[in-house]
């Protein structure tokens, strides 16, 4: 009786066993991939920073929130500036009341106070502050809204066609997206464009008056090969974190977004470069895997990513004063992106004196135009009008405030004296959406090909400029 009994109960455990054992074999899939798909907010990927091969992919197309993974951007706009002299890493950056404002993490500069491009540089990568990336924006572009429609335009030069930026911080706001793809090129951009500013993204803590502020990426020395770079979290997006990894020859950059906690989001990334490093490619880079930032961005604004099946869809407004063909061709983006207009905060007018210049000239040029407040006081007067004179001109700005523009003519014919030697500087007004500008030009050219002449010559100053017709 006891024989048979035993024998029915090896009966019924032997296939209990292997119940078991699948299941084993399941969870254990399913942590070496990484959470699961009812993760809404999870995404995913492993670049070999080498090839540009996908090692791994979970969702990496899919819209998600990048939260302070957006600081990315906004270091790649100011790497961009200090390479190009616009800007040092002593320039000064005055913090506004808004800026100011802004929630935490910040440093706490109290408004009217400034700091220097380094200062916000390592306050980005280690403390993530906010107030520091609303200073940065507002200086580089005159306003957050502007420097958040250069960020927008030079991730579509970088291949980032998923990706609209609103703000320069990455704090909530449903118009802004990005995905796990473009932040991993992102990632590669700044490394292989900018090499001598990379090194920031591995600093490990810094000082700021007495306060010492730690690096949030708790990879940086824990996981090996980690030099960078940056992690983010709201509560909509979750935990993310985009990592650049060099073992050897091998390079990898992957992206983890949605983590439901830091550990967990850490402990994931750690096992996809354990997972994937050693299948990366041990060849030598070639040629950069991110194509320079070139190209037009008023074409590359009109081509913005619609995915209509998962996060809410933002504004992608390009240039405003632009030629038909530009217009006509985001009139569908723009139909598409209307309704999210009301769901999100407005955003204060620019005050720069490069509004105008900004929305009619290419990105670029636009901002890297200086900023009147960094002139100072010590500037000759110029004799001005503001009535067009006849024949070429050359913009160098355009401001609501004509006594800005007028500095603006001060400045660059100090500047430039012998470019200028036989112009005359002079303002002419116009209106637009109800506010009055001051356009800043210098005339006296009889054509079209002296005045681009003029802008060329220029142009080597680091004045930036664009020939029109009186």
């Amino acid at each position: 009786m006891r024989q048979a009994f035993a024998a029915i109960l090896l009966s019924i455990a032997s296939p209990l066993k292997s119940v078991v054992a699948a299941l084993l074999a399941v969870a254990i899939g399913l942590a070496a991939t990484g959470p699961s798909a009812a993760n809404s907010k999870y995404a995913a990927i492993v670049i070999d920073a080498n090839t540009g091969k996908t090692l791994f992919s979970s969702s990496a197309d899919l819209r998600r929130y990048p939260a302070s993974l957006t600081k990315m951007m906004t270091l790649y706009m100011v790497f961009e500036a200090m390479a190009a002299g616009k800007i040092t890493k002593k320039t000064s950056i005055p913090v506004s009341r808004n800026a100011a404002a802004e929630p935490p993490t910040k440093l706490g500069v109290k408004a009217g106070n400034s700091i220097t491009v380094e200062t916000a540089i390592y306050s980005l990568v280690t403390k993530s502050a906010n107030d520091a990336a609303t200073a940065l924006a507002e200086y580089l572009g005159g306003s957050e809204k502007e420097f958040a429609r250069m960020m927008t335009a030079k991730a579509r030069k970088l291949g980032m066609t998923g990706t609209v930026f609103r703000n320069a911080h990455g704090l909530p706001d449903t118009a802004q997206f990005s995905t796990a793809r473009d932040l991993a090129t992102l990632g590669i951009a700044l490394k292989e464009h900018y090499p001598q500013y990379y090194n920031y993204f591995s600093t490990r803590s810094f000082t700021y008056g007495r306060k010492r502020m730690a690096n949030h990426n708790r990879l940086l020395g824990r996981v090996k090969g980690v030099d960078g770079i940056k992690t983010g979290y709201t509560r909509a997006s979750g935990f993310n974190l985009v990592s650049s990894v060099s073992q050897g020859d091998r390079r990898i950059v992957a992206v983890v977004m949605g983590g439901t906690s830091g550990g967990s989001r850490d402990k994931h990334m750690a096992e996809l470069i354990r997972q994937y490093m050693p299948k990366a490619s041990t060849k030598g880079k070639g040629a950069p895997l991110v194509a320079s930032a070139g190209g037009s961005p008023i074409s590359a604004l009109a081509k913005v990513f619609l995915p209509k099946n998962d996060a809410p869809t933002p504004e992608a407004r390009p240039e405003e004063e632009v030629v038909a063909a530009a217009e006509d061709e985001v009139a569908a983006v723009e139909e598409e992106v209307a309704a999210v207009e009301e769901d999100v905060a407005p955003t204060p007018k620019p005050k720069s004196v490069f509004v105008e210049t900004l929305e009619s000239a290419p990105v670029e040029q636009a901002y890297a135009q200086p900023s009147p407040d960094r002139f100072g006081d010590d500037v000759d007067p110029v004799e001005t009008a503001s009535v067009a004179q006849s024949g070429w001109a050359i913009q160098v700005a355009s401001s609501p405030s004509k006594s800005e523009a007028e500095v603006v003519l001060a400045k660059t014919t100090k500047q430039a004296p012998a470019v200028l030697a036989h112009a005359s500087g002079y303002t002419v007004t116009f209106d637009k959406g109800g506010v009055t500008y001051h356009r800043a030009r210098f005339g006296g050219f009889n054509s079209k090909a002296a005045a681009w002449k003029a802008c060329t010559a220029l142009k080597r100053k680091k004045i930036d400029c664009y020939a029109v017709e009186n």
